[in-house]
């Protein structure tokens, strides 16, 4: 563990500055820093605990800010040769304490990229002009300039990725995030992993940006006239640095409308990613959800910015009595700071501002590293406001905007004294605004912000990270979506003041969250998702998996929460408790079970004692009922590892193993109950479906009749809203039954199992947990956690029987494949 040390600064307009009472420090003197930040005050102090596993990269990480972690928990680490993706489950079916890490990668592509300037022709002639010029000053800064010659020749080759940047969530065809991504020769494309094992790319933006400038004879609006020919340098400079891209970032997802052709107008999603580039100019791409390809692409439009230099930027999304305003904020490496606006004509409910608004415009040659722009609400002003930070070298430069009756009120400061080095990463918990930043050195620093009368005032503390993993370089952090854990890139640090012989680079986590505030935050949710919240729930299940036992008090409040609210989320959450803690219970094997043994004696199959008997067996039985007792053992939640587990010898002490037996058994009657009530929710929320899109005795492929009858086969299940819906919708079925047909032999599938339908000739179809229809099919969709499984939308299945193939899964609120 280790413990943090905390110190405060902030102040109102002006920079650098410091709270009362404290001098500032000459730039880059490590002693003053230190000694700004050694004095604790009376607060809470953080404590970091490690969380296995690390893991280890195959090769260094490249370009700036080299991590990043998305909405739907999955880190992405920038290398030399791919971008490392490491996500994060909650895996229900495991009883081991480390956390749970899903590994794929995006690799670099083969090729290099070379930016479009012109005719390949005339730019191979160019090329060959510039190279062999008398002028050094030519000759040289092309052989020199990387973005002129990507492929190296006699310079390393430019390999790797320089930035990647996730989108919100909901942008794939899977309802999950995309990853854009920014290779080292300059190439930006968008990724998405739509099957989990691999990485698809979906568009390249480089090449199509090429194509549009060179169409507009790489002039941005008609008027423009071209600046001169492509024999001149200055002319082939400004080709390439129109297109170079410096960053890019995912704006919220927002609503755009469109007109059907019968004039009906109808909102369709839409997300917007700016590209900032190496002349200054921006440009914005719009693109229709759920994002596909190049065929999903509405528009593109650019911005000139009028900042030289830049190095960053982010998206400004500020929203003031239900109008939602947004901007691009823009950093350059001289020093300035300023917002600009983005005209969003087509966007439902969006406005931008008039005109530019300058945060920061000294010419101070601190660049801009990095932008982080935090939504929050001033308790004293009793309004919305937004928290934009940036880290300037050593510094936090921070910036609080509010509207009010007397317009847009600025005011911005400095925090200082928390490094002695440049800052190399910054981080940010949007949930309460605090930002995390370290250093080359290994210092991680925490900043909260406390707000006072008119602005605020960051308290910030030391994290020491070398008590935690030992002597470490660090070269990136970033913050798990609810704000749980930490990711940090460490390499090794100096042993006995010399450097280590191989970097070993690492992806390491730490807590920042105990499990008592990870359990009130879920319990308190206003997501009410979980697997949005993957990391609070991760810090549960560690939690019980050591004790195991649920505490008594999150037992006593999820039981209110259930008497009080009507809502599944506090179900679901009592079912990843109770599978979690039968988990805990189970026996872990004696040995490696995939692990073949030498030992026994090789013997001849038919000669295999009890061979006789089981033929028998199967004989006697058919695949139907072995097909039963398969259902049943996955209706139990259990799976093989679970199987493997009482399939162990007994163990000597009789006494000890029949209370842990009734135990298990106990826990496992809760696990079906609360699937059962949740399956039972579910089904009333499909035949509610079902009553307000059908017509009287109108025939849908949803196994109607025989989930009513499901529903009222219990005796014990007494629901009056069930009862009056399946009331209307026998009225309206007419007497008709609609029943479901086998593929195979034609014979009737019964409607007995809501997780398999078997025919009378014993074949069996699995059930869509999503529609309860048979999936007869070869090919179908399964559950992140491996829950459930679900089929594919058919063209001919109406609109609403696709939407409700969309939702998640009805146990653990995962995504389904």
């Amino acid at each position: 563990m280790a413990a943090a040390e905390r110190g405060a600064s902030g102040g109102g307009p002006g920079s650098p500055s410091l709270s009362a009472g404290e001098e500032e420090p000459p730039l880059g003197l490590d002693a003053l820093v230190e000694e700004a930040a050694a004095a604790p005050s009376a607060g809470f102090r953080l404590t970091a605990v490690r969380r296995e596993p690390a893991v280890r990269l195959q090769h260094g990480v490249s370009g700036l800010e080299p991590l990043a972690w998305s909405e739907d928990h999955r880190v992405s680490v920038s290398t030399a040769r791919s971008i490392a993706v490491l996500e994060q489950l909650s895996d229900v079916h495991s009883g081991g304490q480390e956390m749970v890490i899903h590994r794929t990668a995006v690799p670099a592509p083969a090729a290099a990229c070379h930016l479009k300037v012109g005719p390949k022709k005339e730019v191979a002639e160019c090329r060959e002009k510039f190279a062999n010029s008398v002028d050094p000053t030519v000759s040289q800064t092309f052989m020199l300039d990387r973005v002129f010659n990507p492929e190296g020749k006699s310079l390393p080759p430019m390999r790797g990725f320089k930035y990647s940047s996730w989108s919100p969530l909901g942008c794939d065809a899977n309802g999950r995030c995309l990853l854009a991504a920014l290779t080292m020769d300059n190439r930006l494309t968008i990724h998405a992993n739509l099957n989990r094992l691999q990485w698809v790319q979906l568009v390249d933006l480089t090449e199509i940006y090429g194509e549009r400038l060179y169409e507009a004879s790489y002039t941005l609006t008609k008027a423009d006239t071209p600046r001169g020919e492509l024999g001149d340098f200055s002319e082939f400079q400004r080709r390439h640095s129109m297109q170079t891209p410096v960053r890019m970032e995912w704006s919220g997802i927002c609503t755009t409308q469109q007109v059907k052709h019968n004039n009906e107008c109808w909102d369709v999603g839409s997300v917007l990613l700016a590209v900032v580039f190496e002349n200054g100019n921006i440009a914005v791409w719009q693109f229709q959800l759920p994002f596909l390809g190049k065929e999903s692409i509405t528009s593109c439009n650019t911005i000139e910015s009028g900042i030289s230099s830049p190095s960053v930027l982010s998206w400004w999304e500020y929203e003031h009595n239900n109008r939602k305003m947004s901007g691009l904020i823009v950093g350059s490496a001289f020093g300035p700071v300023k917002i600009l606006p983005v005209n969003l004509k087509a966007v439902k409910g969006y406005f931008t501002l008039r005109q530019p608004v300058v945060l920061w415009q000294e010419m101070d040659q601190l660049p801009v590293h990095s932008i982080k722009c935090i939504p929050l609400y001033h308790p004293y002003q009793k309004c919305s406001c937004s928290l934009v930070v940036a880290a300037r070298g050593p510094y936090v430069f921070w910036c609080l905007l509010l509207i009010s009756k007397a317009g847009l009120n600025v005011h911005n400061s400095h925090v200082t004294g928390l490094h002695s080095l440049p800052i190399v990463s910054m981080t940010a918990d949007k949930q309460n605004g605090t930002v995390y930043t370290c250093s080359s050195d290994g210092k991680v620093r925490q900043l909260i912000p406390i707000f006072t009368d008119v602005a605020l005032k960051f308290e910030h503390q030391l994290i020491k990270v070398s008590e935690v993993f030992g002597s470490v370089r660090t070269h990136g952090i970033a913050v798990s979506p609810c704000g749980a854990y930490l990711a940090v890139i460490t390499t090794e640090g100096m042993t006995n003041g010399l450097h280590p012989v191989n970097k070993n680079y690492q992806v390491q986590f730490v807590t920042l969250k105990t499990f008592e505030e990870a359990a009130a935050q879920l319990l308190e949710s206003s997501v009410q998702n979980l697997f949005r919240q993957v990391d609070l729930t991760d810090l549960v299940r560690w939690k019980i998996l050591k004790d195991k036992h649920i505490p008594q008090f999150l037992q006593e409040a999820l039981d209110k929460k259930i008497e009080s609210c009507d809502s599944t989320y506090f179900w679901r959450f009592k079912l990843f408790l109770l599978r979690i803690l039968y988990q805990s219970m189970q026996k872990a094997p004696s040995e490696v079970m995939w692990r073949p043994s030498h030992e026994d004696a090789k013997i001849l199959i038919s000669d295999s004692p009890g061979m006789g008997s089981t033929e028998d067996d199967q004989e006697e039985g058919t695949s139907k009922q072995a097909s039963k007792q398969s259902a049943c053992d996955a209706g139990k939640g259990m799976d093989i590892d679970d199987t493997a587990d009482d399939s162990l010898p007994p163990s000597s002490d009789i006494g000890g193993r029949e209370p842990m037996e009734e135990k298990l058994l106990e826990i496992q009657a809760q696990i079906d109950a609360v699937e059962m009530h949740l399956t039972r929710e579910h089904m009333k929320r499909v035949l509610g479906e079902v009553y307000l899109h059908t017509w009287i005795t109108e025939n849908t492929s949803i196994p109607t009749r025989g989930v009513c009858d499901f529903l009222m086969s219990d005796d014990g299940y007494d629901d009056r809203t069930a009862r009056v819906l399946i009331g209307h919708i026998l009225k309206k079925m007419n007497k008709q039954t609609f029943p479901e047909h086998c593929s195979l032999c034609k014979e009737i599938l019964p409607f007995t199992d809501r997780k398999q339908a078997v025919c009378s000739n014993g074949h069996i179809w699995l059930r869509c947990f999503l529609t309860y229809q048979s999936c007869q099919s070869l090919v179908y969709r399964r559950c992140l956690l491996h829950d459930s499984i679900a089929r594919h939308p058919t063209p001919e299945d109406p609109e609403w029987i696709k939407r409700l193939l969309q939702g998640p899964c009805t146990f653990c609120d995962s995504p389904v494949f």
